[in-house]
């Protein structure tokens, strides 16, 4: 089991799912059955993940209460709220930086990433570097790629730059230490994405390849995918309980 804390960035207003998103936050989708964020804890858990932060924003209170301190999920989950102002991926997250740790996972809160987690922490915790990201070679079929890698490395890493040398993309989780956002002030907008620009430009980025597709909720055509494979799912550990 990990002793890491999950960095989940839920805070967003997720206005590419509305009218689903207009009275709950993205998390709370229903998926295959029940929200969005039980099948995510339940993934996080069965690979050891039970340290849980929410960075939580726009309807972030429905979150709180429905899964409260996360025990009754079996794990241990805290809650940063952004305030007054959105704060963005990379403002929410220097906000929570007291409750995660010197070393922290960073997961969206629309992907499920059905991947070994423990393979992702040996290669950060090898690689020395200020943060690592995990990457998935998309060329442009689920989503734009945004990422140059070769021989292992990140090359090049953009969401607004893109070419045709980038065959891969950001698969969502990274690892950070904590002081990868030290230059960076308190409660500004920052997006993620110029935090993991930066390192990438210094070699402070780490690459990490994974072979399994990603899953989200972030579009509709996400959702109908995820859909289908819990589905699926729910529909096996049914069986399994039945003949137990």
């Amino acid at each position: 089991m990990s002793e890491l804390t999950v960095a989940i960035l839920a805070g967003g207003l997720a206005t590419r799912m509305q009218p689903l998103t207009e009275k709950k936050p993205k998390v709370l989708i229903d998926v295959a059955g029940e929200p969005f964020l039980s099948h995510q804890l339940r993934l996080l858990k069965k690979h050891g993940l039970t340290k849980i932060v929410l960075c939580v924003g726009h309807l972030g209170e429905m979150i709180v209460a429905k899964y409260g301190n996360g025990l009754e999920w079996g794990v241990r989950i805290d809650y940063s709220f952004d305030g007054e102002k959105l704060l963005g991926t990379g403002g929410a997250l220097i906000k929570a930086l007291p409750k995660l740790g010197d070393t922290f996972y960073v997961i969206y809160g629309d992907s499920y990433l059905p991947i070994d987690y423990s393979k992702v922490e040996d290669a950060f915790t090898h690689s020395n570097r200020s943060a690592l990201m995990t990457v998935f070679e998309n060329n442009g079929h689920f989503d734009n790629s945004n990422v140059r890698y070769e021989n292992g490395e990140i090359i090049n890493y953009s969401k607004t730059d893109r070419d045709a040398t980038m065959k891969h993309i950001d698969y969502g989780l990274s690892l950070f230490r904590s002081s990868a956002f030290k230059e960076y002030p308190a409660n500004t907008f920052i997006d993620l994405s110029e935090v993991q620009n930066n390192l990438c430009s210094r070699g402070a980025l780490g690459g990490y390849e994974v072979h399994e597709r990603f899953y989200e909720i972030g579009s509709p055509a996400g959702l109908k995918d995820l859909e289908t494979l819990l589905t699926e799912a729910v529909s096996a550990r049914t069986k399994r309980s039945a003949t137990e």
